[in-house]
């Protein structure tokens, strides 16, 4: 299978980072001991565990004892948003990530909390009586950021961050938080979970003999350990990876809004410098991610119809925007200025060929 030219698709999976390839190499040769174990080699692993815990601690601006590795960012959103429930149904923002929704929904009852058509939550509709609340810092479909900070609750607060971390300082107001590290530019398999001190947080799942009650199973020691690594090069180069991202953005926004019956969604100011989505008219978000991939252009769609859902975009449908030909791009650290010239050259065309296809 060939390569794309141009690889636009970060949300879904960053590029393993230069410090995390050559951290991990070097972390297996001391990193694949049982921390637990008191031996030289046990001892050696969990030095580097500590290590680990101790970078991302610090690039997220929190306490050591506050971070757990996960065996992905999946499973720490469930265990931090399920051990923080109490008493009463989970109430989730309308466009929150499907692990959310999934967890939510499978610890009982659980209630939805609209959003506006940018897909930011009203910060004072936070329902009452409920036992957790879970609103993620910035979505990952359109990249809109969400007032965190300010909403009104009594409820614990679980935010998902797996679109932001390393890419934006953490909000304010949170008891348990989640990332995951593919997302930044780690290895995939590691997951971040985040538990303020204090924070009434119950394992809601079977435990096991780990000193650790967040977390489960043998850790992935060289893995945690390029994760930080990764994570700590993302925070000390986002001001200017972050500054020319979302002046490609820009770019992109205005071109693709330019193009005839296409609707660029999410919040234009406050949002992820890197990701941009717009909808399509008359176009099939599949056949536009396949087209553009045919030119060398790796794109997604958040839209796209598949074959165990047969449904468009959830994040789309509660905005109330055009959810037809849906197209996400998400740059990475090595997107250049040449890659964003080559995708707004083939797009209007493509656009075009796809739509001329039935009769447009």
């Amino acid at each position: 299978m060939r390569k794309a030219a141009a690889y636009l698709d970060s949300a879904s999976s960053e590029p393993l980072h230069p410090a995390a390839r050559e951290t991990l190499l070097a972390a297996y040769d001391r990193g694949y001991a049982d921390p637990r174990r008191l031996h030289g080699p046990g001892r050696d692993a969990r030095l580097l565990l500590d290590n680990a815990r101790a970078v991302v601690a610090e690039c997220l601006e929190v306490r050591p004892d506050e971070v757990t590795f996960t065996a992905s960012g999946t499973e720490a959103v469930h265990r931090g948003l399920l051990g923080l429930r109490r008493v009463g149904p989970v109430a989730y923002a309308a466009v929150e990530h499907s692990s959310v929704v999934h967890a939510a929904t499978w610890a009982g009852d659980a209630v939805e909390i609209p959003v506006d058509r940018l897909g930011r939550v009203d910060a004072s509709a936070v329902p009452a009586d409920v036992g957790v609340v879970a609103v993620q810092s910035a979505n990952h479909e359109v990249g809109t950021l969400q007032p965190v900070a300010d909403l009104d609750r009594d409820a614990p607060l679980f935010v998902d961050a797996c679109a932001s971390m390393g890419r934006l300082p953490l909000p304010h107001g949170w008891d348990a938080l989640a990332g995951s590290a593919h997302k930044w530019g780690g290895p995939a398999g590691v997951g971040v979970l985040v538990v303020r001190k204090g924070a009434r947080w119950v394992n809601p799942f079977p435990g096991d003999d780990r000193i650790d009650e967040r977390s489960s199973g043998f850790e992935n020691v060289p893995a945690a350990l390029a994760a930080a690594a990764a994570l700590r090069a993302v925070v000390e180069e986002r001001a200017e990876v972050g500054a020319r991202q979302r002046a490609l953005v820009d770019r992109i926004r205005r071109a693709a809004a330019e193009i005839p019956d296409v609707e660029v969604v999410g919040d234009p100011v406050e949002r992820l410098p890197h990701l941009v989505t717009f909808s399509c008219l008359y176009v099939d978000g599949e056949a536009l991610v396949t087209e553009l991939d045919r030119r060398g252009y790796g794109v997604a769609s958040g839209s796209a119809c598949t074959a165990s859902t047969l449904t468009p975009s959830r994040v789309l449908e509660a905005m109330g925007v055009l959810t037809h030909g849906n197209v996400r791009v998400s740059l990475t650290r090595d997107t250049s200025e040449a890659d964003v010239d080559g995708l707004l050259t083939e797009l209007p065309g493509v656009v075009r060929e796809i739509r001329a296809r039935v009769g447009l």
